[in-house]
């Protein structure tokens, strides 16, 4: 292949970029954004691979996890807050079912990007382009509101850096301390049958740091009992941002996009000869790859040697997103297909966007029985294929919205318009993914 830099992804053709309107104002803002300071760092990068190469190896189990697409206006760190117990329980959840390490990676801190499947919205006779996410136009229905504006790539790196700064504080501050672990139990979540299972789950925990605690061991002398690391995540869409916090490591002379410590390649952007795969090719970081009903196996193995010429363990993360009714028709032939080759790579599950529908009073839902369908069908497909399901993706929240149909409180779709608040795809709230989080580590520990 050609030689890869920052800027050779500008000579292939690309899909679900803006159409900046003032190139020079884009320019600038490119320049202004590269001379800022990364939102990650290249050691990071390096530890989460090291950690996916222990997932790839069946040693441990990733947690993925976050908005649809993050906001402006939706910005408080009370969501953030919410967002890191939601998936501490889970982990917690997943970590103690499964007797395995969770590594957990947030959708959070630059995933404002959303590839759409037109370019244009038409509400009531009246087409305009696509709201694309905040970090490119804004959502409400105006034709101000929708031009491309290269500004907005400047609110959304602040944003990222505030999120950054919360969830370090966070994760090394005492929220993630496991004798926390009754304090993570969201309030609506307590209400729930869920809650008292957790709730019994909460209470082995802390008898086993009782325990430990009398043989010496506590959170002092044991930082992993009050520290976690959460790494950040999001779709690597927008690539004018992505090139502009491209740094290269000063120790190992190798380029990291510093956004993130894992970016994904969408199912609508994972064209080979494509700009997208030709930007992640050249960065170190971990790199995911969406795998839908469409994908073909041979297809995949040419994407796979692309971004991972020399078969790493921990450089790529198969997310697979077919849909329950699809999933059983067409995972088997790709894990054949990686199998046969030796490739090394993490399986893990998106049970969320091959699952939207349409409800009849016009909300895009989802509904939980079919999330958990496409989960347990991921699950046993694997083990008949004597592979490892190393993983889950979720689209989720920690506030209290009714956005996804089902689970223990039973949202109906007349619940729906209470709280509905995403500013794209349904989510599942903390209870929702609470119950998808106890259905894993059940499967985990049968497997085990």
């Amino acid at each position: 292949m050609s030689q890869w830099t920052p800027s050779s992804w500008r000579d292939k053709p690309v899909q679900q970029l803006p159409n900046y309107p003032d190139q020079a104002k884009l320019a600038e803002v490119e320049k202004n954004l590269a001379n800022q300071p990364p939102l990650v760092f290249a050691g990071e990068c390096r530890a989460l691979r090291e950690d996916l190469a222990k997932v790839s190896r069946g040693e441990a189990f990733l947690l993925q996890g976050g908005d649809c697409a993050e906001s402006f206006d939706e910005f408080r760190t009370s969501h953030i807050r919410d967002a890191f117990k939601a998936l501490m329980q889970m982990a917690v959840v997943l970590t103690f079912g499964g007797q395995k390490p969770v590594v957990k990676i947030g959708r959070i801190a630059g995933q404002f990007a959303k590839p759409r499947s037109a370019d244009m919205e038409e509400i009531n006779g009246v087409s305009l382009p696509s709201y694309r996410g905040d970090i490119i136009n804004a959502i409400d229905f105006t034709k101000e509101s929708r031009v491309p504006d290269p500004e907005r790539m400047i609110l959304a790196y602040n944003q990222a850096t505030s999120t950054q700064n919360l969830i370090r504080a966070f994760a090394q501050g005492g929220l993630a301390d496991l004798n926390q672990v009754h304090k993570w139990n969201l309030d609506f979540v307590k209400k729930s049958p869920l809650g008292e299972r957790y709730e019994t789950l909460s209470n082995s925990i802390e008898e086993s740091l009782a325990f430990m605690k009398a043989c010496g061991l506590d959170s002092n002398s044991v930082p992993q009992l009050r520290e976690t690391t959460l790494y950040t995540s999001h779709e690597a869409l927008l690539l004018p941002y992505e090139q502009a916090l491209t740094r290269c490591d000063s120790l190992t002379d190798k380029w990291y996009d510093c956004s993130a410590h894992m970016l994904w390649i969408g199912d609508r952007t994972r064209q080979i000869d494509h700009a997208h795969i030709e930007f992640l090719r050249g960065v170190e970081n971990a790199i995911g790859i969406k795998a839908g009903p469409t994908t073909d196996p041979d297809e995949l193995l040419r994407i796979i040697d692309i971004i991972n010429p020399t078969n790493e363990a921990g450089r790529l993360n198969l997310i697979v997103r077919m849909g329950a009714d699809k999933v059983g028709d067409h995972l088997p032939e790709l894990i054949k297909a990686v199998q046969r080759e030796g490739k090394n790579v993490v399986w893990s599950s998106d049970p969320m966007h091959g699952n939207t529908i349409k409800a009849p009073n016009g909300y895009k839902t989802r509904r939980v029985d079919d999330i958990l369908r496409e989960v347990q069908q991921f699950f046993q497909i694997h083990k008949a294929e004597g592979s490892y399901a190393g993983g889950i993706h979720f689209e989720m929240t920690g506030r209290n919205v009714t956005e996804c149909v089902g689970g223990a409180f039973q949202i109906t779709e007349h619940d729906l318009a209470e709280r509905y608040h995403t500013y794209c795809d349904p989510r599942l709230n903390a209870d929702q993914a609470l119950e998808l989080a106890f259905l894993i580590a059940d499967h985990i520990k049968a497997a085990r």
